[in-house]
């Protein structure tokens, strides 16, 4: 056995290792589909307290020539925890990878995700950790595109937060972001465990969807490329926010209705897709 091969067989031997299921799989063995459709990487960055890992959903007959538009799945909880359902299995269940023939990335936080970097801990720098270990490592490794209009953004709550707000701190690496029943009108830090990746009120401040908006507006003309769905336990914050669109101008897609529960698996997903894959 040669050197290379055997280099080879550890890390597929590591990566196969690192796969993890959600609990809502485990019912029988992953199957071969799951398997061959999302790929999972085991990743280090130096600014998250511990290993991550970034799954990978992609469609068949993946062409290495092509360049894909890829949607980031955010999540809203640490790890590969699934309170609140799983946003890739989500799009997966609904083919929606090979409806919109594109790849669906969904990376994991070692803590809470607010996306945001916290001013004085350096393994707290959730924004940092996408935008430099994240998005370069599909980048390199997958056939997407590097052009910014097909880097898309899907978050709900904490990761509808995320979603615009990394388009709004970076309007030029991001085309579209969807935020679906997100606590988007948040003035003080604190709620929802937010406290500790903040850091502190000014750090949030830097991160406030409102201010970002009016810092943001003229930038914003043109396309739509907020994506605003859901009345679910935010509706009072999309009320506001779709209010604050239509003050500064702001092309959006608005949808208030129906109302569903706060998860992954609630059926807001493929409409939210549809809007960001919107031509």
């Amino acid at each position: 056995m040669t050197i290379t091969r055997l280099i080879l067989g550890s890390f597929l031997l590591l990566v196969f290792a690192s796969i993890a299921f959600p609990e809502k799989t485990l019912a029988s063995s992953p199957t071969l589909e799951y398997m061959r459709e999302i790929r999972v990487h085991k990743i280090e960055s130096p600014d998250q307290s511990g290993a991550t890992q970034i799954r990978v959903l992609l469609p068949a007959d993946l062409d290495a020539n092509k360049s894909y538009s890829v949607i980031y799945v955010l999540p809203v909880e640490r790890g590969t925890e699934s309170r609140y359902g799983d946003g890739l299995l989500e799009v997966r269940e609904h083919r929606l990878h090979q409806k919109y023939n594109c790849i669906f990335v969904a990376p994991t936080f070692s803590q809470l995700p607010w996306y945001a970097d916290h001013p004085d801990n350096q393994e707290i720098r959730q924004e940092s950790y996408f935008l430099k270990t994240v998005i370069p490592f599909v980048e390199k490794s997958y056939p997407v595109s590097q052009k910014s209009e097909d880097r898309l953004l899907l978050g709900f709550s904490k990761s509808g937060w995320g979603a615009w707000s990394l388009l709004l701190r970076h309007p030029d690496l991001f085309g579209r972001a969807a935020a679906w029943d997100a606590p988007l009108m948040m003035s003080q830090m604190g709620k929802y465990g937010n406290g500790p990746i903040f850091g502190t009120q000014i750090n949030f401040d830097a991160y406030r969807i409102d201010k970002l908006l009016r810092a943001n507006a003229e930038s914003l003309q043109g396309q739509p490329r907020l994506i605003l769905t859901g009345i679910g336990n935010f509706s009072e914050h999309h009320e506001q926010a779709h209010q604050l669109l239509k003050e500064l101008k702001i092309p959006h897609h608005y949808r208030d209705q129906p109302k569903r529960s706060h998860d992954w698996h609630s059926g807001w997903v493929s409409e939210a897709v549809e809007f960001l894959m919107k031509e």
